[in-house]
Protein backbone atom coordinates (compact mmCIF):
# COMPACT_ATOMS: atom_id res chain seq x y z
CA UNK A 1 0.00 0.00 0.00
CA UNK A 2 1.33 3.42 -0.94
CA UNK A 3 1.60 5.81 1.93
CA UNK A 4 1.15 9.49 1.18
CA UNK A 5 2.76 12.42 2.87
CA UNK A 6 1.05 15.15 4.83
CA UNK A 7 1.77 17.64 2.10
CA UNK A 8 -0.62 15.86 -0.31
CA UNK A 9 -3.60 17.68 1.18
CA UNK A 10 -2.09 21.03 0.26
CA UNK A 11 -0.53 20.21 -3.08
CA UNK A 12 -2.19 20.95 -6.41
CA UNK A 13 -4.74 18.70 -8.07
CA UNK A 14 -2.50 17.55 -10.87
CA UNK A 15 -0.19 16.00 -8.26
CA UNK A 16 -3.03 14.51 -6.20
CA UNK A 17 -5.02 12.95 -9.03
CA UNK A 18 -2.08 11.38 -10.82
CA UNK A 19 -0.08 9.10 -8.52
CA UNK A 20 3.21 10.07 -10.12
CA UNK A 21 6.72 8.95 -9.27
CA UNK A 22 7.24 12.18 -7.40
CA UNK A 23 4.39 11.64 -4.97
CA UNK A 24 5.19 7.95 -4.64
CA UNK A 25 8.79 8.58 -3.73
CA UNK A 26 7.73 11.15 -1.17
CA UNK A 27 5.30 8.78 0.44
CA UNK A 28 7.49 6.76 2.78
CA UNK A 29 8.43 9.26 5.44
CA UNK A 30 5.21 10.90 6.62
CA UNK A 31 2.07 8.82 6.28
CA UNK A 32 -1.35 10.45 6.35
CA UNK A 33 -4.67 8.68 5.94
CA UNK A 34 -6.90 11.52 4.84
CA UNK A 35 -5.31 12.11 1.39
CA UNK A 36 -5.69 8.41 0.61
CA UNK A 37 -9.46 8.68 1.07
CA UNK A 38 -9.41 11.85 -1.03
CA UNK A 39 -7.68 10.18 -3.94
CA UNK A 40 -10.01 7.20 -3.71
CA UNK A 41 -13.14 9.29 -3.81
CA UNK A 42 -11.81 11.44 -6.65
CA UNK A 43 -11.12 8.30 -8.66
CA UNK A 44 -14.57 6.90 -8.04
CA UNK A 45 -16.21 10.22 -8.84
CA UNK A 46 -15.81 9.70 -12.60
CA UNK A 47 -18.03 6.61 -12.47
CA UNK A 48 -20.83 8.08 -10.40
CA UNK A 49 -24.26 8.57 -12.03
CA UNK A 50 -25.23 12.07 -13.10
CA UNK A 51 -27.75 12.46 -10.29
CA UNK A 52 -25.11 11.84 -7.65
CA UNK A 53 -21.94 13.71 -8.74
CA UNK A 54 -20.74 13.97 -5.16
CA UNK A 55 -18.07 12.38 -2.99
CA UNK A 56 -18.98 9.02 -1.54
CA UNK A 57 -18.60 8.27 2.13
CA UNK A 58 -18.93 10.47 5.16
CA UNK A 59 -18.79 14.23 4.62
CA UNK A 60 -15.88 16.21 6.01
CA UNK A 61 -16.62 18.59 8.87
CA UNK A 62 -15.60 22.23 8.66
CA UNK A 63 -13.15 21.84 11.56
CA UNK A 64 -11.47 18.87 9.86
CA UNK A 65 -11.38 20.71 6.55
CA UNK A 66 -9.59 23.71 8.06
CA UNK A 67 -7.22 21.58 10.12
CA UNK A 68 -6.23 19.55 7.05
CA UNK A 69 -4.92 22.69 5.33
CA UNK A 70 -2.69 24.80 7.58
CA UNK A 71 -2.54 28.41 6.45
CA UNK A 72 -5.66 28.16 4.29
CA UNK A 73 -8.38 29.09 6.77
CA UNK A 74 -9.16 32.44 5.13
CA UNK A 75 -9.29 30.92 1.64
CA UNK A 76 -11.59 28.10 2.78
CA UNK A 77 -14.02 30.43 4.52
CA UNK A 78 -14.02 32.83 1.58
CA UNK A 79 -14.62 29.98 -0.85
CA UNK A 80 -17.54 28.60 1.17
CA UNK A 81 -19.00 32.07 1.46
CA UNK A 82 -18.88 32.62 -2.31
CA UNK A 83 -20.41 29.20 -3.02
CA UNK A 84 -23.21 30.04 -0.63
CA UNK A 85 -25.92 27.98 1.08
CA UNK A 86 -27.58 24.94 -0.44
CA UNK A 87 -29.33 25.52 -3.78
CA UNK A 88 -28.14 29.13 -4.00
CA UNK A 89 -26.93 30.64 -7.27
CA UNK A 90 -23.32 31.84 -7.36
CA UNK A 91 -21.11 34.00 -9.52
CA UNK A 92 -18.11 32.42 -11.31
CA UNK A 93 -15.01 31.98 -9.13
CA UNK A 94 -11.34 32.17 -10.07
CA UNK A 95 -8.84 30.43 -7.76
CA UNK A 96 -5.24 31.38 -8.53
CA UNK A 97 -1.80 31.17 -7.00
CA UNK A 98 1.54 29.47 -7.46
CA UNK A 99 1.99 25.72 -8.01
CA UNK A 100 1.41 23.42 -5.04
CA UNK A 101 -0.38 26.05 -2.95
CA UNK A 102 -3.44 23.88 -2.28
CA UNK A 103 -5.92 25.42 -4.73
CA UNK A 104 -7.36 22.22 -6.15
CA UNK A 105 -7.16 20.19 -2.96
CA UNK A 106 -8.93 22.88 -0.93
CA UNK A 107 -11.68 23.18 -3.53
CA UNK A 108 -12.33 19.45 -3.86
CA UNK A 109 -12.27 18.85 -0.13
CA UNK A 110 -14.66 21.78 0.27
CA UNK A 111 -17.10 19.97 -2.02
CA UNK A 112 -16.60 16.88 0.08
CA UNK A 113 -17.62 18.97 3.09
CA UNK A 114 -20.59 20.50 1.24
CA UNK A 115 -21.67 17.24 -0.47
CA UNK A 116 -22.52 19.13 -3.65
CA UNK A 117 -22.53 17.61 -7.18
CA UNK A 118 -19.71 18.79 -9.43
CA UNK A 119 -17.81 17.99 -12.63
CA UNK A 120 -14.03 18.26 -12.66
CA UNK A 121 -11.90 18.70 -15.80
CA UNK A 122 -8.15 19.35 -15.77
CA UNK A 123 -6.56 21.02 -18.79
CA UNK A 124 -3.40 19.05 -18.00
CA UNK A 125 -4.93 15.63 -18.67
CA UNK A 126 -7.43 17.06 -21.17
CA UNK A 127 -4.66 18.51 -23.30
CA UNK A 128 -6.76 19.77 -26.22
CA UNK A 129 -10.26 21.25 -26.66
CA UNK A 130 -11.81 18.03 -27.99
CA UNK A 131 -10.73 15.96 -24.97
CA UNK A 132 -11.79 18.73 -22.59
CA UNK A 133 -15.26 19.08 -24.10
CA UNK A 134 -15.88 15.33 -24.26
CA UNK A 135 -14.61 14.77 -20.70
CA UNK A 136 -17.14 17.24 -19.30
CA UNK A 137 -19.98 15.74 -21.34
CA UNK A 138 -19.04 12.17 -20.37
CA UNK A 139 -19.29 13.00 -16.68
CA UNK A 140 -22.59 14.82 -17.04
CA UNK A 141 -24.13 12.02 -19.12
CA UNK A 142 -22.89 9.20 -16.83
CA UNK A 143 -20.82 7.77 -19.66
CA UNK A 144 -17.73 5.74 -18.91
CA UNK A 145 -15.26 4.87 -21.65
CA UNK A 146 -14.54 1.15 -21.54
CA UNK A 147 -13.93 -1.87 -23.78
CA UNK A 148 -17.64 -2.70 -24.09
CA UNK A 149 -18.35 0.59 -25.91
CA UNK A 150 -15.05 0.72 -27.74
CA UNK A 151 -13.80 3.51 -25.49
CA UNK A 152 -16.06 5.91 -27.32
CA UNK A 153 -17.38 9.16 -25.93
CA UNK A 154 -21.00 9.99 -25.15
CA UNK A 155 -20.95 12.87 -27.62
CA UNK A 156 -18.35 13.77 -30.21
CA UNK A 157 -17.49 17.42 -29.86
CA UNK A 158 -14.66 19.45 -31.35
CA UNK A 159 -16.03 22.97 -31.87
CA UNK A 160 -16.75 25.40 -29.01
CA UNK A 161 -20.18 26.17 -30.50
CA UNK A 162 -21.12 22.48 -30.47
CA UNK A 163 -19.83 22.15 -26.91
CA UNK A 164 -22.02 24.99 -25.67
CA UNK A 165 -25.11 23.44 -27.27
CA UNK A 166 -24.43 19.93 -25.95
CA UNK A 167 -23.41 21.25 -22.55
CA UNK A 168 -26.65 23.15 -22.16
CA UNK A 169 -28.71 20.07 -23.00
CA UNK A 170 -26.70 17.83 -20.64
CA UNK A 171 -26.90 20.32 -17.77
CA UNK A 172 -30.66 20.69 -18.11
CA UNK A 173 -31.02 16.91 -17.97
CA UNK A 174 -28.81 16.66 -14.88
CA UNK A 175 -30.60 19.54 -13.14
CA UNK A 176 -34.01 17.98 -13.77
CA UNK A 177 -32.76 14.67 -12.39
CA UNK A 178 -31.34 16.36 -9.29
CA UNK A 179 -34.59 18.24 -8.75
CA UNK A 180 -36.55 15.01 -9.00
CA UNK A 181 -34.30 13.29 -6.47
CA UNK A 182 -34.55 16.18 -4.01
CA UNK A 183 -38.35 16.24 -4.40
CA UNK A 184 -38.57 12.51 -3.57
CA UNK A 185 -36.52 12.94 -0.41
CA UNK A 186 -38.73 15.73 0.93
CA UNK A 187 -41.96 15.32 2.84
CA UNK A 188 -44.95 16.09 0.58
CA UNK A 189 -46.09 18.97 2.79
CA UNK A 190 -42.63 20.52 2.69
CA UNK A 191 -42.33 20.20 -1.09
CA UNK A 192 -45.51 22.14 -1.84
CA UNK A 193 -44.85 25.60 -3.21
CA UNK A 194 -41.09 25.28 -3.08
CA UNK A 195 -38.61 25.75 -5.92
CA UNK A 196 -36.50 22.59 -5.94
CA UNK A 197 -33.38 24.18 -7.36
CA UNK A 198 -30.37 21.82 -7.45
CA UNK A 199 -26.94 23.28 -8.16
CA UNK A 200 -24.27 21.54 -10.22
CA UNK A 201 -20.75 22.98 -10.45
CA UNK A 202 -18.26 22.90 -13.35
CA UNK A 203 -14.58 23.04 -12.33
CA UNK A 204 -11.86 23.80 -14.91
CA UNK A 205 -8.37 23.24 -13.53
CA UNK A 206 -4.91 24.22 -14.90
CA UNK A 207 -6.47 26.91 -17.05
CA UNK A 208 -3.07 28.48 -17.80
CA UNK A 209 -2.24 25.51 -20.06
CA UNK A 210 -5.02 26.50 -22.46
CA UNK A 211 -2.85 29.39 -23.61
CA UNK A 212 -0.57 26.85 -25.33
CA UNK A 213 -3.43 25.40 -27.38
CA UNK A 214 -4.32 26.26 -30.92
CA UNK A 215 -6.95 29.02 -31.04
CA UNK A 216 -6.56 29.43 -27.29
CA UNK A 217 -8.13 32.88 -27.26
CA UNK A 218 -11.41 31.45 -28.56
CA UNK A 219 -11.45 28.68 -25.95
CA UNK A 220 -10.64 31.00 -23.03
CA UNK A 221 -13.20 33.56 -24.14
CA UNK A 222 -15.85 30.84 -24.46
CA UNK A 223 -15.12 29.43 -20.98
CA UNK A 224 -15.41 32.83 -19.34
CA UNK A 225 -18.64 33.55 -21.24
CA UNK A 226 -20.32 30.30 -20.23
CA UNK A 227 -22.11 32.02 -17.35
CA UNK A 228 -23.74 34.51 -19.75
CA UNK A 229 -24.30 31.97 -22.55
CA UNK A 230 -25.88 29.15 -20.53
CA UNK A 231 -28.15 31.41 -18.48
CA UNK A 232 -28.71 28.61 -15.99
CA UNK A 233 -28.81 29.84 -12.38
CA UNK A 234 -28.38 26.22 -11.22
CA UNK A 235 -24.85 26.04 -12.73
CA UNK A 236 -21.76 27.30 -10.90
CA UNK A 237 -18.45 27.89 -12.69
CA UNK A 238 -15.07 27.66 -10.95
CA UNK A 239 -11.71 28.18 -12.65
CA UNK A 240 -8.31 27.23 -11.20
CA UNK A 241 -5.05 28.62 -12.55
CA UNK A 242 -1.42 29.29 -11.65
CA UNK A 243 -1.62 32.59 -13.54
CA UNK A 244 -3.37 35.70 -12.29
CA UNK A 245 -6.78 36.74 -13.68
CA UNK A 246 -5.46 39.75 -15.60
CA UNK A 247 -3.62 37.40 -18.00
CA UNK A 248 -6.95 36.06 -19.32
CA UNK A 249 -9.47 38.87 -19.50
CA UNK A 250 -9.78 40.29 -23.01
CA UNK A 251 -12.42 43.00 -22.59
CA UNK A 252 -15.09 40.73 -24.05
CA UNK A 253 -17.83 42.13 -21.86
CA UNK A 254 -18.33 38.88 -19.96
CA UNK A 255 -18.85 38.80 -16.23
CA UNK A 256 -15.49 38.68 -14.47
CA UNK A 257 -15.11 35.83 -11.95
CA UNK A 258 -14.59 36.57 -8.28
CA UNK A 259 -10.88 36.01 -7.51
CA UNK A 260 -9.54 34.00 -4.56
CA UNK A 261 -5.78 34.19 -4.15
CA UNK A 262 -3.69 31.36 -2.66
CA UNK A 263 -0.31 32.80 -1.60
CA UNK A 264 2.83 30.73 -1.12
CA UNK A 265 3.12 29.00 2.24
CA UNK A 266 5.12 30.73 4.94
CA UNK A 267 7.86 28.92 6.84
CA UNK A 268 5.59 28.43 9.86
CA UNK A 269 2.82 27.00 7.69
CA UNK A 270 5.24 24.60 6.01
CA UNK A 271 6.40 23.53 9.46
CA UNK A 272 2.80 22.68 10.39
CA UNK A 273 2.23 20.80 7.13
CA UNK A 274 5.30 18.57 7.46
CA UNK A 275 4.87 18.05 11.20
CA UNK A 276 1.38 16.55 10.87
CA UNK A 277 0.82 12.82 11.47
CA UNK A 278 4.44 11.91 12.08
CA UNK A 279 5.32 8.68 13.88
CA UNK A 280 7.90 10.52 15.98
CA UNK A 281 6.89 14.20 16.07
CA UNK A 282 9.82 15.33 18.24
CA UNK A 283 12.41 13.63 16.05
CA UNK A 284 10.93 15.06 12.87
CA UNK A 285 10.62 18.47 14.52
CA UNK A 286 14.36 18.46 15.24
CA UNK A 287 14.93 17.50 11.58
CA UNK A 288 12.78 20.41 10.35
CA UNK A 289 14.65 22.83 12.61
CA UNK A 290 17.78 22.02 10.60
CA UNK A 291 16.47 21.70 7.04
CA UNK A 292 13.35 23.84 6.59
CA UNK A 293 14.91 27.31 6.75
CA UNK A 294 17.67 26.78 4.13
CA UNK A 295 15.27 25.01 1.78
CA UNK A 296 12.68 27.79 2.08
CA UNK A 297 15.22 30.17 0.55
CA UNK A 298 15.10 28.07 -2.63
CA UNK A 299 11.51 26.88 -2.86
CA UNK A 300 8.28 26.87 -0.88
CA UNK A 301 6.57 24.27 -3.03
CA UNK A 302 5.33 21.44 -0.85
CA UNK A 303 5.85 18.77 -3.50
CA UNK A 304 9.49 19.69 -4.12
CA UNK A 305 10.26 20.00 -0.40
CA UNK A 306 8.70 16.61 0.29
CA UNK A 307 10.96 14.91 -2.25
CA UNK A 308 14.05 16.45 -0.71
CA UNK A 309 12.97 15.83 2.90
CA UNK A 310 12.21 12.16 2.31
CA UNK A 311 15.79 11.18 1.46
CA UNK A 312 17.31 13.63 3.94
CA UNK A 313 15.22 12.32 6.82
CA UNK A 314 16.36 8.78 6.07
CA UNK A 315 19.98 9.96 6.25
CA UNK A 316 19.15 11.90 9.41
CA UNK A 317 17.90 8.68 11.09
CA UNK A 318 20.75 6.44 9.92
CA UNK A 319 22.90 6.90 13.07
CA UNK A 320 19.90 6.02 15.28
CA UNK A 321 19.26 2.44 16.29
CA UNK A 322 15.64 3.22 17.26
CA UNK A 323 13.47 5.54 15.15
CA UNK A 324 11.18 6.15 18.11
CA UNK A 325 13.86 7.74 20.28
CA UNK A 326 13.46 11.30 21.54
CA UNK A 327 16.62 13.24 20.65
CA UNK A 328 18.48 15.16 23.34
CA UNK A 329 20.64 18.22 22.90
CA UNK A 330 23.87 16.29 22.32
CA UNK A 331 22.13 13.87 20.01
CA UNK A 332 20.71 16.74 17.92
CA UNK A 333 24.19 18.22 17.49
CA UNK A 334 25.55 14.81 16.43
CA UNK A 335 22.72 14.27 13.95
CA UNK A 336 23.17 17.77 12.54
CA UNK A 337 26.89 17.22 12.04
CA UNK A 338 26.24 13.98 10.22
CA UNK A 339 23.49 15.49 8.03
CA UNK A 340 25.35 18.69 7.21
CA UNK A 341 27.41 17.08 4.43
CA UNK A 342 24.22 16.03 2.60
CA UNK A 343 22.49 19.43 2.72
CA UNK A 344 24.36 21.24 -0.07
CA UNK A 345 23.94 18.46 -2.69
CA UNK A 346 20.26 18.15 -1.80
CA UNK A 347 19.76 21.92 -2.10
CA UNK A 348 21.31 21.87 -5.57
CA UNK A 349 19.17 18.93 -6.60
CA UNK A 350 15.99 20.61 -5.35
CA UNK A 351 16.82 23.79 -7.23
CA UNK A 352 17.14 21.89 -10.52
CA UNK A 353 13.94 19.81 -10.29
CA UNK A 354 12.21 20.09 -13.69
CA UNK A 355 8.45 20.56 -13.63
CA UNK A 356 7.91 20.48 -17.40
CA UNK A 357 9.54 19.02 -20.48
CA UNK A 358 13.30 19.50 -20.41
CA UNK A 359 14.89 22.20 -22.52
CA UNK A 360 16.94 19.57 -24.38
CA UNK A 361 13.82 17.73 -25.52
CA UNK A 362 12.16 20.98 -26.51
CA UNK A 363 15.25 21.97 -28.52
CA UNK A 364 15.25 18.60 -30.31
CA UNK A 365 11.57 18.98 -31.19
CA UNK A 366 12.14 22.52 -32.48
CA UNK A 367 15.07 21.32 -34.61
CA UNK A 368 12.99 18.50 -36.10
CA UNK A 369 10.16 20.91 -36.90
CA UNK A 370 12.61 23.36 -38.44
CA UNK A 371 14.25 20.71 -40.64
CA UNK A 372 10.80 19.61 -41.81
CA UNK A 373 9.95 23.19 -42.75
CA UNK A 374 13.22 23.59 -44.65
CA UNK A 375 12.56 20.34 -46.51
CA UNK A 376 9.01 21.32 -47.39
CA UNK A 377 10.05 24.80 -48.50
CA UNK A 378 12.44 23.34 -51.07
CA UNK A 379 15.60 25.05 -49.84
CA UNK A 380 18.61 22.86 -50.40
CA UNK A 381 20.84 24.72 -47.95
CA UNK A 382 20.43 23.65 -44.32
CA UNK A 383 20.80 26.64 -42.04
CA UNK A 384 20.93 26.43 -38.25
CA UNK A 385 18.34 28.50 -36.43
CA UNK A 386 19.23 30.58 -33.38
CA UNK A 387 18.38 28.75 -30.15
CA UNK A 388 17.20 31.79 -28.18
CA UNK A 389 14.43 34.33 -28.50
CA UNK A 390 15.24 37.88 -29.57
CA UNK A 391 12.96 40.64 -30.74
CA UNK A 392 13.23 42.07 -34.25
CA UNK A 393 14.61 45.40 -33.04
CA UNK A 394 17.26 43.61 -30.94
CA UNK A 395 18.29 41.54 -33.96
CA UNK A 396 18.74 44.68 -36.08
CA UNK A 397 20.66 46.33 -33.28
CA UNK A 398 22.92 43.30 -32.95
CA UNK A 399 23.63 43.33 -36.69
CA UNK A 400 24.27 47.09 -36.57
CA UNK A 401 26.80 46.64 -33.78
CA UNK A 402 28.48 43.79 -35.68
CA UNK A 403 28.82 45.95 -38.81
CA UNK A 404 30.09 48.91 -36.79
CA UNK A 405 32.82 46.73 -35.24
CA UNK A 406 33.85 44.96 -38.47
CA UNK A 407 33.72 47.88 -40.93
CA UNK A 408 35.76 51.05 -40.84
CA UNK A 409 33.89 54.23 -40.09
CA UNK A 410 35.16 55.75 -43.38
CA UNK A 411 33.20 53.11 -45.32
CA UNK A 412 29.83 54.00 -43.80
CA UNK A 413 29.07 56.62 -46.42
CA UNK A 414 29.74 54.08 -49.18
CA UNK A 415 27.88 51.14 -47.67
CA UNK A 416 24.95 52.96 -46.07
CA UNK A 417 23.86 55.64 -48.51
CA UNK A 418 20.32 56.65 -49.39
CA UNK A 419 19.95 53.70 -51.78
CA UNK A 420 21.04 51.14 -49.23
CA UNK A 421 24.66 50.65 -50.18
CA UNK A 422 24.12 47.32 -51.88
CA UNK A 423 23.90 48.82 -55.40
CA UNK A 424 27.11 50.84 -54.97
CA UNK A 425 29.13 47.68 -55.22
CA UNK A 426 27.98 47.32 -58.84
CA UNK A 427 29.40 50.72 -59.79
CA UNK A 428 32.93 50.01 -58.56
CA UNK A 429 35.79 50.78 -60.86
CA UNK A 430 38.56 48.28 -61.55
CA UNK A 431 41.18 48.26 -58.81
CA UNK A 432 44.90 48.00 -59.51
CA UNK A 433 47.11 45.24 -58.10
CA UNK A 434 48.80 47.70 -55.75
CA UNK A 435 45.44 48.74 -54.34
CA UNK A 436 44.45 45.09 -53.87
CA UNK A 437 47.65 44.37 -51.93
CA UNK A 438 47.09 47.46 -49.81
CA UNK A 439 43.54 46.36 -49.00
CA UNK A 440 44.71 42.86 -48.15
CA UNK A 441 47.31 44.27 -45.77
CA UNK A 442 44.72 46.54 -44.15
CA UNK A 443 42.36 43.61 -43.82
CA UNK A 444 45.01 41.50 -42.10
CA UNK A 445 45.78 44.34 -39.71
CA UNK A 446 42.08 44.72 -38.96
CA UNK A 447 41.84 40.99 -38.32
CA UNK A 448 44.76 41.10 -35.92
CA UNK A 449 43.32 44.06 -34.04
CA UNK A 450 39.93 42.36 -33.59
CA UNK A 451 36.53 44.06 -33.54
CA UNK A 452 36.75 47.81 -33.39
CA UNK A 453 34.93 50.18 -31.08
CA UNK A 454 32.26 52.64 -32.11
CA UNK A 455 30.24 55.46 -30.51
CA UNK A 456 26.50 55.37 -29.90
CA UNK A 457 25.83 57.90 -32.67
CA UNK A 458 27.39 55.62 -35.32
CA UNK A 459 25.45 52.62 -34.05
CA UNK A 460 22.15 54.49 -34.26
CA UNK A 461 22.97 55.77 -37.74
CA UNK A 462 23.69 52.28 -39.07
CA UNK A 463 20.60 50.93 -37.29
CA UNK A 464 18.38 53.54 -38.92
CA UNK A 465 19.89 52.92 -42.34
CA UNK A 466 19.45 49.16 -42.45
CA UNK A 467 15.94 49.26 -40.97
CA UNK A 468 14.79 51.92 -43.44
CA UNK A 469 16.30 50.04 -46.38
CA UNK A 470 14.66 46.75 -45.35
CA UNK A 471 11.31 48.29 -44.48
CA UNK A 472 9.69 47.78 -47.88
CA UNK A 473 11.08 44.31 -48.50
CA UNK A 474 10.24 43.15 -44.98
CA UNK A 475 6.60 44.13 -45.44
CA UNK A 476 6.42 41.48 -48.15
CA UNK A 477 8.51 39.03 -46.12
CA UNK A 478 6.14 39.30 -43.17
CA UNK A 479 3.31 37.81 -45.19
CA UNK A 480 5.48 34.94 -46.46
CA UNK A 481 7.50 34.01 -43.38
CA UNK A 482 5.08 35.05 -40.60
CA UNK A 483 7.63 37.39 -39.04
CA UNK A 484 6.50 39.51 -36.10
CA UNK A 485 8.05 42.72 -37.44
CA UNK A 486 4.68 43.97 -38.58
CA UNK A 487 3.49 43.98 -35.00
CA UNK A 488 6.20 46.44 -34.09
CA UNK A 489 4.78 49.14 -36.29
CA UNK A 490 7.69 49.73 -38.70
CA UNK A 491 10.79 51.83 -38.39
CA UNK A 492 9.46 54.48 -36.01
CA UNK A 493 8.61 51.96 -33.30
CA UNK A 494 11.83 50.02 -33.94
CA UNK A 495 13.74 53.16 -32.96
CA UNK A 496 11.63 53.76 -29.86
CA UNK A 497 13.10 50.98 -27.77
CA UNK A 498 16.60 50.85 -29.25
CA UNK A 499 18.26 52.20 -26.09
CA UNK A 500 16.47 49.65 -23.96
CA UNK A 501 17.52 46.88 -26.35
CA UNK A 502 21.10 48.15 -26.28
CA UNK A 503 21.16 47.87 -22.49
CA UNK A 504 19.77 44.34 -22.74
CA UNK A 505 22.40 43.30 -25.29
CA UNK A 506 25.13 44.73 -23.08
CA UNK A 507 23.85 42.78 -20.08
CA UNK A 508 23.77 39.62 -22.21
CA UNK A 509 27.40 40.24 -23.30
CA UNK A 510 26.50 40.49 -26.98
CA UNK A 511 27.87 44.03 -26.89
CA UNK A 512 30.61 45.20 -24.55
CA UNK A 513 30.64 48.70 -23.14
CA UNK A 514 34.05 50.36 -23.09
CA UNK A 515 35.44 53.55 -21.61
CA UNK A 516 34.74 57.12 -22.65
CA UNK A 517 36.81 58.55 -25.47
CA UNK A 518 38.47 61.81 -24.29
CA UNK A 519 38.24 63.36 -27.77
CA UNK A 520 34.62 62.48 -28.44
CA UNK A 521 33.46 62.63 -24.80
CA UNK A 522 31.13 59.69 -25.44
CA UNK A 523 30.98 56.02 -24.44
CA UNK A 524 32.24 53.51 -27.01
CA UNK A 525 30.93 50.02 -27.64
CA UNK A 526 32.25 46.83 -29.23
CA UNK A 527 30.41 43.83 -30.70
CA UNK A 528 31.45 40.51 -29.16
CA UNK A 529 29.42 38.14 -31.34
CA UNK A 530 31.07 35.89 -33.89
CA UNK A 531 30.47 36.17 -37.61
CA UNK A 532 28.69 32.81 -37.54
CA UNK A 533 26.14 34.02 -34.98
CA UNK A 534 25.65 37.30 -36.83
CA UNK A 535 24.94 35.37 -40.04
CA UNK A 536 22.41 33.17 -38.22
CA UNK A 537 20.59 36.24 -36.90
CA UNK A 538 20.65 37.83 -40.36
CA UNK A 539 19.28 34.65 -41.99
CA UNK A 540 16.42 34.53 -39.51
CA UNK A 541 15.26 37.91 -40.87
CA UNK A 542 16.41 37.34 -44.49
CA UNK A 543 18.81 40.26 -44.13
CA UNK A 544 21.70 40.37 -46.70
CA UNK A 545 24.49 40.85 -44.18
CA UNK A 546 27.28 39.92 -46.62
CA UNK A 547 26.41 42.92 -48.82
CA UNK A 548 27.27 45.27 -45.97
CA UNK A 549 30.52 43.65 -44.83
CA UNK A 550 33.83 45.07 -45.97
CA UNK A 551 35.53 42.36 -48.06
CA UNK A 552 38.57 42.30 -50.29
Amino acid sequence: MIETTSHSEAMSKEEALQVTKRTTRSSTSTPVKTPVRTQKTIKSHASLPSNNLVFEGEPLSLEALISNFPGRRLQILKLLNFIGPLNTSMLPLFLYGGPATGKTSVLLQSFRHLQRPFVYASCRTCHNPKILFESVLNQLLSHRQQASNGYSCAKKCEKPSDFVHLLQEALKEVINTLKGNSKEKMVPKESEGQDHKSMVYLIFDNLELVRDWEKHSVIISMLFKLYDILKLPEVGLIFISNASPDTYYMNTGSLEPLPIYFPDYTEDELYQIFSRNQENPKLYSSFLDITLKPFCRITRRVDELSIAFQSLFQKYCEPLSDSGIVPTGDMKRMLFKDLNRHLAPSLNETFSIPSHLSYEEEAKKDKVRWKANVKNSGHGEALDDINFHMSISAKYLLISAFLASRNRATLDATLFDSTGGGDNRKRKRKISEASKEKKETAEEELLMKGPGTFPLERLLAIFQCITSVMEDSLDEGVQESGSDLGAEGGNSELMSDVLLQLSTLCNANFISKGGTCPLEASTRYRSTVSEELALKVARSMKFPLSQYLYQK
